[in-house]
């Protein structure tokens, strides 16, 4: 399995919303934070985008800019 990139400011903004496209979302208007919310909504994932103090989901494309800590289980 390939290892994920984790990227952070501007890239973060183009990968939040290249994905936005490909399920079929407008980011027009939507700050970082609302827009990653409602890619990970739309793709059926837990909507947690700097929501939760810690997280297991250590192969999350968003987590170098999530402010959970992430926990090796």
């Amino acid at each position: 399995m390939a290892k994920e990139k984790f990227f952070k400011g501007s890239k973060l903004l183009a990968l939040a919303k290249q994905k936005a496209l490909q399920v079929g979302l407008k980011s027009d208007g939507l700050k970082l934070e609302e827009l990653i919310c409602k890619v990970q909504e739309k793709e059926g994932n837990t909507v947690c985008f700097r929501k939760k103090k810690t997280c297991p989901e250590t192969l999350c494309c968003w987590q170098a800019s999530c402010s959970a800590e992430m926990l090796a289980l």
